[in-house]
């Protein structure tokens, strides 16, 4: 074998591998990317959980410290004493969540959970509730890995309603 064909043969051998190599980084990387995901839309249902099994204390434990709540378009509750008044009067109506469709953006630590959800509780009168909507959710990952809701807001498409 020529010297000249040696280095054609070593050359193409190192541009496989590193083409596997490259390959299976990208692999990885989509896995990395699916967990994280993954986690992102558990913090959201264990949220949605927490709300309808009346957990208040759960419910906080999905939100950074300075988390906002959009309760109702205009209606803002920042921090936790706010976000714990906002959430025990929601609680009260005895809510069940569900998410119809769900799509997540993520950007380094930080994320956007965005979907349609449907809604059914009891008013006072005992009446029934029913409410749908679309939601975008910001949440961060924390130092500890987990993701932490930093702004929820479940009537992203009240411009939309207005006509």
């Amino acid at each position: 074998m020529t010297s000249t064909t040696f280095k054609r043969l070593f050359c193409l051998a190192a541009l496989l591998l590193g083409t596997q190599s490259i390959h299976a980084q990208s692999h990885s990387s989509q896995e990395t990317q699916i967990m994280e995901q993954n986690q992102i839309h558990a913090t959201i249902e264990t949220n949605n959980a927490a709300v309808a099994a009346g957990d208040l204390e759960g419910v906080l434990a999905t939100f950074e410290p300075n988390g906002v709540l959009v309760g109702q378009p205009g209606m803002i509750a920042k921090g936790t004493p706010a976000l714990r008044e906002a959430f025990s009067q929601f609680i009260a109506i005895n809510p069940k969540i569900s998410i119809t469709n769900h799509d997540v953006i993520q950007a380094d630590d930080i994320a956007i959970h965005s979907s349609t959800w449907k809604m059914t509780g009891l008013a006072p009168d005992g009446s029934t509730i029913e409410q749908s909507g679309f939601s975008v959710v910001v949440l961060r990952k924390q130092p500890d890995g987990r993701w932490l809701m930093v702004i929820d807001n479940p009537f992203a498409d009240h411009l939309l309603r207005k006509g």
